[in-house]
């Protein structure tokens, strides 16, 4: 039996059918469980609800282990994120050691030889501790620790996407001469799965990276030479720091500033694998490590098949509200505001609900765009996540995915969408969209905006706000209508057997 922290989040999403396929009984760790169901392999796990910082619940998902794999990182989320990373880490430790686990296998990043551990960014600084606190746990431990993993959805390699697209010439911070040996997400994968079978006398640090040593600016170059665009200018600024990057990446690529910063932070140092030694046990198939080229040319083509799995988005931001809807108008003893609007529409309820499947992205939300592309700005600048996030799967969608600053909290196919927002917000945000049958073959679509203010500053904000709420709401409203009786503007069905 593996146990899969992280589940909900880029790699561990993609980790589990990968053991799956290997022949591996897989449980799941997961803080909202929901987040997995619409997943392909959802039927194969078990699931254990709790959260890494909860003993009790670490404890019961340990029972019956063999591989413990621990792909959790709070990356940055708060003021007090090292510790809280160095206290799940003993934790998982702990009760590992407690439950007879023969194996911990931890990914976390590469870092610089020779750079005394106060230097390191909080990023690279607590990763490297997290594996420490593994390694010195009692339990067998692959502590992997790698730089900049390429594959359709991470983080790393949507940056570096944007950036290379959106901008033909571009000033950029000085880290962009630092050398980088970036790995593809499926020798990732491989490797991973691979260190279930370790011999139990190894417990040690590896290295893994991929074939090329390449600067960040080479990585940017090539990039434009595999996706056919125009030799890009780049103009290193000294002057651009870590922080001030990040506000850029943050203003370019859908990836938020909050998320940019550890990033372009990590990018400050030389992260170069010094050692080969995991291929003594994970040996290289033919046709790997992947090279960067081909590593970029798969990750474009998941993206243009629409066959993206997980994404950086995938996980939860940092700072972002995580409570669900709430049910009592008298909820915590506040106030609760609604927006409601309910339309009859000429269409079946499965043309209505492809529409609703549909909105975000590139199909937009149907009601004043230049206000909605207002509001994602002002969001970006105040740190957050922004419109760019946009969608996963350009026609489906399942519960935790992330929708532009929207995340998907509940989805019954046919009938109901419920959204929780992620901008910034003196208060916490829901938008619902029902579909329900109506007599001759039309449909009735109802809409709900939910606002729970925090303060003084979220009923202002209510308030200040709802003089637009017919023109933003009562707009998307009768434009969803429209869409759906259209088939030319509605969102064409998905192919048969397709999933979320």
């Amino acid at each position: 039996m593996c146990l899969v922290t992280g589940a909900t989040g880029y790699i561990g999403g993609r980790l589990v059918p990968e053991l799956l396929d290997r022949g591996h009984r897989v449980r799941c760790l997961a803080r909202t469980p929901a987040k997995l169901r619409d997943h392909p392999w959802a039927g194969r796990i078990d699931v254990a609800a709790g959260d890494v910082t909860d003993p009790a619940a670490v404890a019961e998902a340990m029972r019956g282990v063999d591989t413990a794999y621990y792909l959790v990182h709070t990356l940055g989320g708060g003021p007090d994120f090292e510790e809280t990373d160095r206290r799940a880490a003993r934790i998982f430790g702990e009760q590992a050691r407690a439950a007879g686990v023969r194996r911990i296998v931890y990914l976390g990043g590469l870092t610089p030889p020779g750079v005394p551990e106060a230097d390191l960014s909080p990023h690279l600084r607590s990763r490297a501790q997290v594996g420490e606190i593994l390694l010195g746990s009692g339990v067998p431990t692959a502590v992997l620790r790698a730089a900049v993993v390429i594959g359709s959805g991470s983080a790393s390699f949507e940056m570096l996407r944007y950036l290379t697209e959106r901008l033909p010439v571009m000033v950029t911070p000085r880290w962009v001469r630092t050398r980088i040996q970036p790995i593809a997400v499926r020798d990732v994968l491989r490797i991973l799965a691979g260190c279930a079978h370790l011999p139990s006398e190894v417990s040690r640090a590896f290295d893994i990276g991929g074939p090329d040593i390449l600067t960040y600016r080479q990585m940017m170059l090539r990039y434009a030479a595999v996706a056919g665009l125009r030799r890009r200018v780049i103009i290193p600024l000294p002057v651009l720091t870590p922080g001030l990057s990040s506000l850029w990446v943050g203003l370019v690529t859908p990836v938020p500033s909050s998320l940019a910063r550890p990033l372009a932070e990590s990018l400050r140092y030389e992260v170069v694998s010094h050692d080969r030694d995991i291929t003594a046990y994970v040996p290289d198939p033919p046709g790997h490590p992947i090279g960067f080229d081909d590593s970029v040319r798969l990750a474009l083509q998941r993206i243009r098949e629409a066959q993206v799995v997980t994404r950086w988005s995938s996980a939860a931001v940092p700072g972002a509200p995580s409570d669900p809807l709430p049910t009592d108008p008298d909820w915590a003893g506040g106030s609760l505001y609604t927006d409601t609007r309910e339309q009859l529409v000429d269409a079946s309820p499965d043309a209505l609900w492809r529409v609703v499947e549909g909105i975000g992205g590139d199909n937009g939300w149907y009601s004043m765009e230049p206000a909605w592309a207002v509001r994602g700005l002002l969001d970006r600048l105040a740190g957050g996540v922004g419109l760019r996030r946009g969608r996963r799967d350009a026609v489906r969608l399942r519960v935790g995915d992330s929708l532009d600053f929207w995340r998907v909290e509940e989805i019954e196919p046919g009938r109901l969408l419920r959204l929780r927002a992620e901008m910034r917000l003196p208060g916490l945000a829901w938008l619902e969209m029902c579909v329900d049958p109506a007599p001759g073959g039309r449909s009735r679509y109802h809409q709900r905006a939910v606002f729970h203010p925090r303060g003084l500053a979220g009923h202002a904000y209510w308030w200040s706000v709802a003089p637009f709420h017919a023109f933003v709401f009562g707009g998307m409203a009768r434009n969803i209508a429209r869409a759906a009786a259209d088939p030319a503007v509605r969102p064409a069905a998905p192919p048969p057997g397709a999933h979320p």
